[in-house]
């Protein structure tokens, strides 16, 4: 049986800074720019589409220069893929089902590439959430085309917003962007790696709609949750924060719709809580998830609006299931042997 060594103390480390504040920043504006603009032309109902590109301006803090574009080029064209499929699936009238096997298979490629091309932040999360989430919404196969343009479009900007310090530098210096030795992954167990993420996913999803449960998708980003870590340790740390984090979020959740907010004040609001989360992300995933929580159902309101007591009821639900899914995922199909606890 792999012990979990060190678990408490892992609980409640709070890692270093390490410069948060610039990635907080990039992350904001990322997220804000497409946000207005999709407020100012009255298509605030596309605003998914925007999140989810601007996403991948949360890729490769650990990184810098051409690392870090190459890193966000990649994980921005998974990006607009994830959103440009769940799209397709809410075409279908079928889409609650269709999700569950297609947010799998999704999460099997993106958690693969990720172990073997190193990404930060690891695993499927982002990939998952903007499939699943996308394909949730009701939607016509006329909505595929906005779908894939906002996504590219706040993808792009994402990329340029990262790469834009680097480019002034550059300009100011002269020379080119500095080019270093790309930092890969380990190949050794990616396919483990992958299949759990895509198991979790699977089942996950499975029981959320088989119990008619809100919405699916967070049993299903809950279940990756945990599986984005390698170690038994981690996955249940990851679990365990994703529990206590939602927890303590859904009370700021309930606190803020409680209010009523709409149109430019949830822009705002849901900007402060991005930059936030990208502050506290790095040091303690719990205490990130107190912002990342009302973050995510804000967006979602924003979109489709639901009963708040609902909403938070759904989402604390299915939270547990995909987490508590995760888990036993990880802990069934872990590596026999001492060195991976």
């Amino acid at each position: 049986m792999a012990t979990l060594e060190g678990l408490g103390q892992r609980l409640v480390d709070v890692g270093p800074h390490n410069g948060a504040h610039r990635v907080a920043f990039r992350a904001a504006v990322s997220v804000l720019v497409p946000l207005l603009v999709l407020d100012a032309t009255d298509h605030l109902s596309w605003s998914l589409y925007a999140a989810f590109g601007a996403f991948t301006s949360l890729y490769g803090r650990e990184r810098v220069h051409a690392q870090r574009l190459r890193l966000q080029a990649a994980a921005g064209a998974w990006q607009v893929g994830a959103v440009t499929i769940g799209a397709l699936v809410a075409a279908s009238a079928h889409r609650s089902w269709l999700a569950v096997p297609v947010a799998a298979v999704v999460a099997v490629l993106a958690a693969y590439a990720s172990a073997v091309q190193g990404w930060h932040p690891p695993g499927s999360l982002f990939q998952v959430f903007g499939v699943a989430a996308v394909a949730t919404v009701p939607a016509t196969l006329s909505d595929v085309v906005p779908a894939v343009l906002v996504s590219a479009a706040a993808a792009v900007f994402a990329i340029g917003v990262g790469s834009a310090g680097a480019l002034l530098r550059r300009v100011r210096r002269g020379g080119s962007l500095e080019v270093a030795t790309p930092l890969g992954g380990a190949v050794e167990g990616a396919w483990r790696y992958a299949l759990q993420a895509g198991v979790g996913v699977l089942v996950a999803g499975a029981v959320a709609n088989a119990f008619g449960i809100g919405r699916p998708y967070w049993a299903m980003v809950g279940a990756v949750v945990p599986l984005a870590a390698r170690a038994l340790t981690m996955q249940v740390v990851r679990g365990i924060h994703r529990l206590v984090g939602t927890g303590l979020g859904l009370l700021v959740a309930w606190a803020l719709l409680a209010l009523g907010p709409h149109g430019l004040v949830v822009i705002v609001l849901v900007t402060l809580l991005q930059a936030l989360a990208e502050l506290i992300v790095g040091r303690n995933y719990a205490l990130a998830l107190v912002a990342i929580t009302p973050l995510a159902l804000l967006m979602g309101d924003l979109v489709r609006p639901m009963p708040v007591g609902e909403l938070i009821g759904d989402r604390a639900l299915e939270t547990l299931i995909g987490v508590v899914i995760g888990m036993v995922v990880g802990y069934v199909s872990r590596p026999r042997g001492g060195a991976h606890a």
